[in-house]
């Protein structure tokens, strides 16, 4: 999948509709669509070879939560889905897999329970992408209510030791605010950690992905978009031909 640079549309669900936070606050969401997978549609009809599905109740329930939409996105397109949010235990990791998933992000519980990190990586091998949010250089966790001491470095390089398929890495401060990507910092990321690096948070313009993909080979192998194809500031198809 990650044999070239890509981009990757966001759906992120709230009792099942599609809406966009302000800097990962919940009550700040922006309602884009009532039907998941119409939207899933729109992006594979525009060229997505992956999209990015978060289960934001899920994140903060810290179980799974909106499956039934994920299954109706899985039944509305053909390309791959990568879901995330509230996978805690190896049952709700195989729950998102039958609910349509080819790739599973695990989060906050890869640092509060290493073991299910190494099981979903031993049962999934190549489909389990780790997923480290970051809020002025330290994790977040548990759908980005708690900070820890941990640093950005640390994060990833425990889920390097456990052979996933890549990390994203998620800008808090610029998720949903449109401000721009630090894409030194995710290279800067990928080459010290040695670790294929999935951008996410802040892409405001075509630049931003451009910018991004020539860093291909310092390790930055994608980039996750969100707000930005929302609010029409460029279409998927612009995006994926900036790369």
């Amino acid at each position: 999948m990650f044999s070239k640079f890509t981009v990757i549309p966001a759906i992120d669900l709230k009792g099942g509709e599609v809406v966009r936070l302000m800097r990962g606050e919940m009550a700040r969401a922006t309602v884009y669509a009532a039907d998941p997978g119409a939207m899933a549609r729109e992006f594979e009809a525009s060229g997505a070879r992956l999209i990015h599905v978060v289960d934001l109740d899920g994140a903060i329930a810290g179980e799974p939560r909106n499956l039934a939409a994920i299954r109706s996105i899985r039944d509305a397109v053909r390309c791959a889905i990568d879901v995330s949010g509230g996978l805690r235990t190896i049952e709700s990791v195989r729950s998102a897999f039958a609910s349509g998933a080819g790739y599973v992000s695990i989060g906050s519980a890869a640092i509060t329970n290493p073991e299910l990190l190494e099981q979903a990586c031993r049962e999934f091998p190549g489909k389990v992408i780790g997923s480290v949010d970051a809020r002025e250089g330290r994790l977040a966790i548990k759908g980005w209510v708690e900070s820890t001491d941990l640093s950005v470095e640390d994060a990833v390089f425990r889920f390097k030791q456990a052979q996933v398929a890549a990390v994203t890495v998620t800008d808090i401060s610029r998720d949903g605010a449109e401000t721009g990507v630090d894409a030194d910092r995710m290279a800067e990321i990928a080459r010290e950690c040695g670790v294929a690096v999935i951008a996410s948070g802040g892409i405001a313009t075509l630049a931003d992905i451009s910018s991004l993909a020539r860093r291909f080979s310092q390790g930055v192998v994608g980039v996750v978009i969100g707000r930005a194809l929302y609010e029409r500031r460029f279409t998927l198809a612009q995006a994926i031909a900036a790369v």
